[in-house]
């Protein structure tokens, strides 16, 4: 699918903590895509991030201690927005994500005037989850989650997401760790935000990767509610 006109209004936000080994080939990624306007957030690294990022192109911002995803997120987004983006879209920097998949979730943004766009593992079969993951942990925080946010969705731990302008000055996260997985779609909820989820691909570079991350996403669930 061809990248989405007015491009230079479309901006890529990474989070980004010790992917010094992995940032740049993502960001290249990006580019080959046609993505140009690149923002990654290095969330106090103890490696080379910033400077790797920098060299491949991407306009980097440094916080001066790791906040937590959910803060990067804040900050890229904020930052984005003042530059004058009018579609933020939120992505991982540690490769799991499939560039290819940016053009239709953006596409659909537009033509269906939504606000905002969440990313499913589970809308296709290209992701080959962990099995505990796949059948026990993400079933349970898919019920956790709608239990406290009210919106039903298929994939609840997915960074992938596509913002409006109307969106991105609607979300505040101000949950900094991951519990921002949880505040994100209660205020969809909360601001009657217009929203779909759109199937996309999740690389997992190790047969076991997620599992302990996947406990977290129901620590967080619950942590956010309470904080």
């Amino acid at each position: 699918m061809d990248t989405p006109k007015a491009n230079a209004d479309i901006f890529i936000v990474i989070p980004a903590y010790n992917e010094a080994e992995r940032i740049g080939r993502v960001i290249r990624g990006l580019f080959e895509h046609g993505w140009k306007k690149i923002i990654v957030v290095d969330d106090g690294s103890s490696d080379a991030t910033m400077m790797v990022a920098r060299e491949a192109g991407a306009l980097v911002i440094r916080h001066g201690s790791n906040r937590g995803q959910g803060a990067s997120l804040q900050t890229g987004t904020e930052l984005a927005r003042n530059l004058g983006a009018d579609v933020i879209i939120h992505f991982d920097g540690d490769g799991q994500f499939n560039a290819s998949d940016i053009a239709g979730a953006v596409a659909k943004l537009k033509t269906e005037q939504l606000d905002v766009v969440l990313g499913s593992r589970f809308l296709d079969g290209r992701s080959r989850i962990p099995w505990l993951k796949r059948t026990i942990l993400l079933p349970v925080a898919r019920w956790i989650n709608y239990a406290l946010t009210g919106l039903k969705l298929s994939d609840v731990h997915n960074g992938f997401r596509v913002l409006s302008r109307r969106a991105s000055t609607r979300i505040c996260i101000n949950q900094d760790r991951m519990a921002h997985n949880t505040e994100i779609p209660a205020q969809i909820k909360k601001y009657h935000l217009a929203w779909a989820e759109y199937p996309v691909e999740v690389i997992y570079f190790e047969p076991g990767q997620g599992v302990a991350g996947g406990l977290t996403i129901l620590w967080d669930l619950f942590l956010g509610t309470f904080r």
